[in-house]
């Protein structure tokens, strides 16, 4: 009678370990698994693994240039951005010179003509229309990602802030490396080591001592602001829309209101959704021009 009494245990015990157990929906882990950069691509609800190389070695750091999700959708807004004006290019070279644009390549000249006239000249200078393709290339590049994380399984680049983090990066070399040329060595000096004329020797010294790391905060912080305003709007955006379409799993098991929470969450979603078009749009313009307008206090610097 003991054996049998064992058995029914051993047996009640496996089977209760062969029954699969619900766990409750998890709205912060997946939140956080959208957000955050991963080694392969969600394709519904497939995982497709990226290829993984050995990082390299040099002297005591490691480079690590696998590829991850939000790489090969920074390389798509590239190609996207290189076809855009490959295309438009060739568009206006088969135009005759009384001919007018239409369709897609009548909206991209009116942006072209925007920036350089009402962005690029209006903050840099008139003489400034070298700056006009860096200025474009940004924002475009921008906006391709951000909308990008719009489409079904995609991803908005521009919520890592490793991605806007090079950007600024980039945006701090251009800025620097033009005050350096515009100016020469000391006037490029005089934007970090300043002190204004006329004072008493003593007091020109306290202004130097108090201004000089003011001034050059000054020029770290600009780029870092680029890189947080763009990054936390996109990653804002997409929680939002991940979090109200969560709350339609995690309120499933409700026998009441269900199906209105579900409506809500899914309207809410979609107005958002539409929200995060202009945002994407705005919040490439204001990458761009901000850094036009960087350009032009350096170069014009006092």
């Amino acid at each position: 009678m003991d054996d049998d009494a064992g058995m029914n245990v051993d047996t009640s015990a496996a089977a209760s370990q062969a029954e699969p157990v619900d766990q409750p929906f998890d709205l912060g882990s997946m939140l956080m698994g959208k957000v955050s950069d991963a080694p392969y691509i969600e394709l519904g609800g497939l995982q497709i693994p990226l290829p993984q190389w050995d990082p390299i070695q040099i002297g005591a750091f490691a480079i690590d240039l696998s590829p991850s999700k939000n790489v090969v959708f920074m390389l798509l807004a590239a190609v996207l951005c290189v076809l855009t004006f490959v295309l438009i290019g060739r568009t206006f070279r088969r135009m005759q010179s009384e001919e007018t644009p239409s369709g897609f390549a009548n909206a991209i000249e009116a942006m072209v003509v925007y920036f350089r006239d009402q962005v690029v000249r209006a903050n840099i200078g008139a003489d400034g229309d070298r700056f006009a393709p860096f200025i474009l290339t940004l924002f475009f590049f921008i906006l391709y990602m951000n909308l990008l994380g719009l489409v079904p399984f995609g991803v908005s680049a521009t919520a890592s802030i490793s991605v806007t983090g090079a950007l600024a990066l980039l945006a701090l070399i251009w800025i620097e490396v033009t005050g350096f040329r515009e100016l020469g060595p000391a006037g490029y000096a005089q934007t970090i080591f300043y002190a204004p004329k006329g004072l008493h020797p003593v007091g020109r010294a306290a202004m130097l001592l108090i201004m000089t790391p003011v001034e050059a905060m000054g020029k770290l912080t600009k780029p870092f602001a680029l890189a947080i305003r763009l990054f936390a709007n996109m990653t804002a955006g997409k929680i939002l829309i991940l979090a109200l379409l969560g709350l339609i799993f995690v309120f499933a098991e409700a026998t009441a209101g269900r199906w209105g929470v579900a409506g809500g969450a899914i309207a809410m979603a979609g107005a958002i959704t539409l929200l995060k078009v202009f945002i994407s749009f705005l919040q490439a313009y204001i990458f761009a021009m901000l850094t036009a307008v960087f350009i032009g206090l350096i170069r014009h610097a006092h």
